[in-house]
């Protein structure tokens, strides 16, 4: 059951109205006992609201405050445990230093095949299904054989289109964290009232379109009709919208009746708040996910976040994140630490995708991360490139890990995902996705 009263409890305290503009906010953790309220206001801020039950608050402060210098002297405070800036967060394919190359060009095959198929309950397009990275993760042949998902991934994104006729029978409630409501977490939202109308067509209409590839951004290819595709060329669409609907669609193609939980902490241009990713942490372990698939990142380290992860980790559930798409030896968060499962993306020959990050530090696996075909807000579909995509692939192949063996941990099982098709010196973790492999290597070692 959702444990709506208890986030409440929480999270929905709001102790003032902050104009963003005027402010600049941290994150403070207090020791026990502490008045959060009071030792804020010692040092001329207001707490905004809680980020959990244990001490973790949301404060903003005047904007002339100097960070580096306003942080020095609160931390100074006994009653002070940590405090940081709420940094801005983002999606790999994003960021300004990202180096997806989404092509029109590399769509062929089984990601233009229309021809309606029956997909767990769902109608969906062959190609989806049948695409080559489905062949390489050997899914059909592990869900033939060890289930196709039973628990709740959690997604913390930019939200999903909780109609679209792919997903919607596979939604469990969800939140949005820029809005504080409770609900479906829809990204739809973002879009004009006339954008929303042309995407959300009939089912009529779609049988009658013709369909155009339409590049939309440096990671994503939409699958649009002709009014879709004008549409996007008319440039309304927001730089990340559909975000977090595609990592949706691709947990859902590996685990196909696992539930999902949309957590929306990011807008429609890939950007989010630290603060709101922490308290998302929180909802999804408190409102009984599995798995938290993390397809955002962060430069710096984050001890409230870190502390988070903890958190999750405590309660046997496994989080997983991306590696980041600028193509160097690069530590991002919350990939990089420790409890956490970095992915990095390889290609259908098993190469390292030019643009994954790599290295032990923040990579762990990899998986198939360029042109995934994947359902696109509307009832249309896209091709992406990104490791946030092969993020949500290893996310599904967890949840398939995890219902077989629910008491492993969460280390047996990212051993066992180091198990699949070995790579050599790619340094994108030990191994490229096989879910069967993995799942056999889980179970003889057991």
């Amino acid at each position: 059951m959702l444990n709506v009263q208890k986030f409440r409890l929480y999270f929905a305290i709001v102790v003032v109205a902050v104009h963003a503009a005027a402010q600049q906010r941290f994150i403070l953790r207090t020791a026990p006992g502490v008045n959060a309220g009071q030792l804020a206001a010692n040092y001329g801020a207001t707490v905004v609201e809680g980020l959990n039950e244990g001490g973790g608050y949301l404060v903003s402060a005047p904007s002339q405050v100097l960070p580096g210098q306003y942080i020095a002297k609160v931390q100074k405070d006994s009653g002070v445990v940590g405090f940081e800036v709420d940094s801005q967060v983002e999606s790999p394919e994003s960021a300004s230093n990202s180096a997806t190359g989404a092509s029109i060009g590399a769509l062929q095959g089984s990601a233009l095949n229309r021809s309606p198929m029956q997909y767990f309950g769902s109608v969906v397009r062959a190609g989806y299904v049948q695409q080559v990275p489905a062949v390489l993760l050997r899914l059909a042949q592990t869900q033939r054989s060890f289930g196709t998902g039973s628990q709740i991934v959690a997604v913390i994104d930019s939200g999903i289109d909780p109609n679209h006729p792919v997903l919607k029978q596979v939604l469990t409630p969800g939140y949005d964290f820029i809005h504080n409501l409770a609900g479906t977490g829809s990204e739809m939202g973002d879009l004009t009232q006339s954008t929303v109308a042309i995407l959300d067509q009939d089912k009529l209409a779609q049988v009658n379109a013709v369909e155009q590839p339409v590049l939309l951004n440096q990671s994503t290819v939409a699958i649009l009709d002709q009014s879709g595709a004008a549409l996007a060329s008319g440039g309304k669409i927001p730089s990340d919208f559909g975000h977090g609907t595609m990592v949706s669609g691709l947990i859902h193609l590996v685990a196909p009746t696992a539930r999902i939980m949309p957590l929306k902490a990011f807008n429609a241009n890939g950007k989010g708040q630290l603060s709101d990713v922490i308290r998302a942490i929180y909802y999804a372990v408190d409102n009984h996910a599995s798995v938290i698939n993390m397809s955002f990142s962060l430069q710096n380290q984050s001890s409230e976040l870190a502390r988070a992860v903890q958190y999750a980790t405590s309660h046997r559930v496994i989080c997983v994140a991306a590696g980041g798409n600028s193509g160097g030896q690069i530590t991002v968060y919350p990939a990089g630490l420790p409890q956490v499962i970095g992915i990095g993306s390889t290609n259908d020959s098993d190469h390292r995708s030019g643009f994954s990050n790599f290295g032990v530090s923040s990579v762990r696996i990899a998986a198939p991360g360029e042109a995934l075909l994947t359902t696109y807000p509307g009832n249309h579909y896209a091709a992406v490139w990104g490791t946030s995509f092969s993020t949500a692939l290893v996310s599904g192949a967890v949840m398939l890990i995890s219902q077989v063996l629910p008491n492993a941990p969460g280390e047996n099982i990212a051993d066992a995902l180091g198990h699949g098709q070995p790579l050599q010196n790619q340094d994108v973790g030990d191994a490229r996705l096989d879910v069967y492999a993995s799942m056999l290597y889980l179970l003889a070692n057991q």
